[in-house]
């Protein structure tokens, strides 16, 4: 029998319509002929409902996405034993329960808090099912700029200069924060800590915009990051996890470049006026610089314990060859336009190939710890 895939999308971050776009090409590539498909939709209050297999309901239509609306049924997990259930409900009781079957692997479409932060793979791990993607502690770290930085520094991969901003610290010095700020420099970028997407980020070219910024970053999360600016192009790496022993492979670089004036890679221009990007794959590094920035790619990824994928953001300066990696997604954009399938296009692993090698790596995987 073919394995089973749970595919889940949606969920309870502001990337909510973005993670069913992921689920909208990832359904439209998966390769029937080797998988049965079983699909799960998260609402932005968290209920999990049974939701079609239709791509075309998930497809990000200018700046509009899909939202997953509840209904009177519930999904489930059975721990330990691999099975979904259907529960339906009136006025809070359960009054009808369906199995719908053995769940081989699941596959987490969930970008942002709630699914990429390690809380949906905790999850997973307890009621000891396999999934694509990064454990509990990677994601959890790759979700927080601060503690992705940290643990990169301690393990002599340059990262960069920044200064984090907890929720105590802004409410009870906020003088003193923005003191601390000020060996930063200018320009700098001010971010919530743990989103994705670019939402809430705001570049600040004076000192007087900080405030305001750090107000603007923390309507997505109390923690926030502020970096200074890193000389260079932007460049991304797609690193794909191997079978167990063998290192993980890395691709060709791409650069995604911003046609506007300031060059800002904003929510919009991420995902809604595509005319504004233009990705340039392989980025235009030397054959050193290339390689360096490939093997850092891989070194973060393997400091992290990042498994199965991810995509290592840097920044390269031509002048000087030199290559700061800037954070890792464990579950980056993925529809097919995305820079992580494209990337490996580039190498000649198509988007529905890309998805069998992914799910196909998970069920090698074991369970518990590794």
């Amino acid at each position: 029998m073919k394995p089973r895939v749970l595919v889940i999308f949606g969920g309870r971050s502001g990337e909510h319509s973005i993670s069913c776009s992921t689920a909208a090409g990832v359904l439209q590539n998966i390769d029937r002929s080797k998988f049965d498909v079983l699909t799960v939709g998260i609402t932005p209050d968290g209920k999990w409902v049974n939701v079609p297999d239709n791509p075309d309901l998930y497809r990000l239509e200018g700046d509009s996405g899909a939202t997953i609306a509840g209904n009177a049924s519930r999904m489930d997990l059975v721990p330990g034993e691999g099975r979904a259930l259907e529960i339906v409900l009136d006025k809070g009781q359960i009054v009808e329960a369906a199995d719908l079957g053995d769940v081989d692997v699941v596959f987490p479409l969930l970008h942002g808090p709630y699914g990429e932060d390690g809380t949906i793979q905790g999850m997973l791990e307890m009621a000891g099912l396999r999934y694509v993607g990064c454990g509990v502690l990677a994601s959890a770290a790759c979700m927080d700029k601060p503690t992705t930085k940290t643990i990169l520094t301690e393990q002599g991969i340059p990262a960069g200069r920044w200064q984090s901003i907890t929720d105590y610290q802004w409410i009870s010095d906020r003088d003193g924060v923005l003191y601390r700020l000020g060996a930063l420099g200018m320009p700098v970028y001010v971010k919530p800590a743990r989103a994705g997407s670019s939402l809430g980020i705001t570049k600040c070219t004076d000192a007087k915009e900080l405030p305001a910024a750090i107000e603007e970053a923390r309507k997505y999360d109390p923690r926030v990051i502020v970096e200074a600016l890193n000389k260079g192009i932007e460049v991304e790496c797609a690193v794909l996890g191997a079978r167990r022993g063998q290192a993980p492979r890395a691709s060709v670089l791409g650069q995604i470049k911003v046609k506007s004036t300031d060059g800002f890679y904003d929510y919009k221009t991420k995902y809604v006026d595509h005319d504004a990007v233009e990705l340039v794959i392989p980025a235009p590094l030397s054959v050193e610089q290339m390689t360096r920035a490939q093997e850092l790619a891989v070194a973060a990824f393997d400091a992290l314990g990042c498994e199965g994928l991810a995509r290592v953001d840097c920044f390269a300066d031509i002048e000087t060859g030199e290559v700061t990696i800037n954070e890792i997604n464990t579950m980056p954009g993925f529809t097919p336009f995305s820079m992580y399938p494209q990337l490996w296009q580039e190498a000649g692993i198509s988007y529905s190939d890309l998805i069998t090698e992914l799910i196909e790596l998970a069920l090698e995987r074991p369970l518990g710890l590794r």
